[in-house]
């Protein structure tokens, strides 16, 4: 059984996100997550289908990295990924296998994104790091969740969406020959180890 009504739907996305207002950028959103939900509905695409084609697309990104169908790869993993919960939701099929797998997904698809930083020019090093930083922060979170911390309480500079933005930026930068790629990474490096000291601070905040 599916969800019927945009109100329904919209209820049962913020109690699964602990009741949290639905307005401005939010709302605009779930409007849209509504519309799609119907449409995979009527497609028969399951979450987890859209879970699995926004990792086939990440990975599509970091073999296409030297050419401009990357961007649309890119785009279209953030698309899945973004989406996938919402389509839970509206089918009703919201599962603990489901929340892992998508889990699962995220980190695998960002090494396939930092992958094609390498490709155009990071160096392996500093690549690396970059999604290793990440991988932590993400692992940070999801243990203060098992040890029953239920809200998070603290949004960084480099959450997913602004990493998957930092690699758009210099993927696009790679076509148009612009130089100075690895140095952004390497100032991104720099944001990303203050948000992990911000998480770090927050988690040591709550367990003591």
């Amino acid at each position: 059984m599916v969800v019927r009504t945009s109100e329904e739907f919209i209820a049962r996305w913020s109690s699964l996100h602990n009741d949290a207002p639905v307005k401005g950028v939010v709302a605009w959103w779930l409007k849209i997550s509504y519309r799609f939900g119907l449409i995979a509905t009527l497609l028969r695409i399951t979450p987890n289908v859209l879970t699995l084609l926004g990792l086939v697309s990440a990975a599509m990104t970091a073999l296409t990295a030297t050419s401009w169908w990357a961007v649309f790869f890119l785009v279209f993993s953030l698309f899945c990924d973004g989406i996938d919960g919402s389509v839970a939701i509206f089918q009703k099929r919201e599962s603990a296998w489901g929340a892992t797998l998508d889990s699962v997904v995220d980190r695998v698809s960002e090494a396939f994104w930092l992958y094609a930083l390498y490709v155009i020019g990071v160096p392996a090093w500093l690549a690396i790091t970059l999604w290793s930083i990440a991988a932590f922060q993400e692992y940070a979170r999801a243990k203060l969740t098992s040890l029953g911390v239920q809200d998070i309480g603290i949004v960084t500079p480099t959450e997913r969406p602004v990493r998957a933005s930092f690699l758009f930026i210099t993927l696009i930068m790679y076509q148009l020959s612009f130089p100075g790629i690895a140095i952004v990474a390497a100032g991104f490096l720099a944001l990303q180890v203050v948000s992990f000291t911000l998480v770090v601070r927050f988690a040591r905040s709550q367990l003591r």
